[in-house]
């Protein structure tokens, strides 16, 4: 049902310095600067190979504005949705409401570049509350349209996302909605004994979901924590990231084995950002 993580959204108050930052921690230049005109967005999106990195500000007035500036005030700059992707969407709707489900209508979406010379339009299904469990989080079928691919000029550029990490305070539900409801595969369910956590692993599209579970007694709620991105080689990376001005640590091996790590500390507009080299 479920094929791809089509993409992450994270809330920016200043679009074009947003731009800057990201530009020196990917390496690459953003495929798209454009708007939501009926949304009052206005958004720049990074094309990884698994992935797209969107950042989205409001400027203007529409539902996509309320969105953004709610989270803006309520929690500052930072992530804010997650949204997968399909190539049937009408199917991946079928199948929700077959599980016993309520779902809206799916919803036609246009974007539109800056100078107006590219258009790009897809349909939504946005997810009901019993499923997103406090996440901003839709289905997407892209019909028109498509971005172009990033040059990777440099072998300190991030290439793809490694993994995004979400807490959940019941990993059992989580386990019902995406694996049995939206058909991703399980691919670890174990519990970290050095952290006494609850750890899980979805796997696909060439990207994990990383769901840390931390218990207690409040109602079943889920929360985009952070993300994860890929280089080829992370000391050429941390010796640009350092040139660049971005305050990122020194570099390490990961908790995982054959993996190098370095966590970057500034210019991330609120995003707990890891880059990962694997061995």
């Amino acid at each position: 049902m479920i094929s791809t993580l089509d993409h992450i959204i994270v809330s920016v108050e200043n679009l074009n310095e947003a731009e800057k930052n990201y530009k020196k921690i990917f390496g690459i230049d953003p495929v798209w600067r454009g708007e939501h005109k009926e949304l009052g967005t206005a958004n720049v999106i990074f094309n990884l190979k698994n992935t797209y990195l969107e950042l989205l500000s409001a400027n203007g007035d529409g539902l996509g504005a309320a969105l953004v500036n709610y989270y803006l005030e309520k929690d500052g700059e930072g992530l804010i949705g997650i949204v997968f992707g399909t190539n049937d969407l009408n199917d991946a709707a079928k199948s929700i409401k077959e599980k016993g489900f309520n779902i809206g209508d799916i919803k036609e979406g246009e974007g539109t570049n800056f100078d107006e010379s590219e258009k790009r339009k897809w349909k939504n299904l946005f997810l009901p509350p019993e499923l997103t469990r406090g996440l901003f989080s839709f289905i997407i079928q892209h019909t028109d349209g498509n971005l172009s691919s990033s040059e990777l000029v440099m072998q300190s550029a991030v290439k793809k996302l490694d993994h995004v990490v979400i807490n959940t305070n019941d990993a059992d539900g989580f386990i019902e909605i995406y694996k049995d409801v939206f058909g991703l595969r399980l691919a670890l369910d174990k519990t970290i004994e050095a952290w006494n956590r609850r750890m899980l692993f979805f796997r696909f599209n060439k990207t994990t979901i990383e769901v840390i579970e931390e218990i207690d007694n409040e109602e079943p709620k889920d929360r985009l924590w952070g993300l994860a991105w890929e280089v080829e080689d992370l000391k050429e990376t941390y010796e640009r990231l350092i040139q660049e001005n971005v305050e990122v640590t020194e570099v390490k091996a990961g908790i995982k084995d054959k993996t190098l790590v370095s966590t970057i500390k500034s210019h991330t507009h609120g995003v707990p950002t890891l880059i990962i080299q694997h061995l």
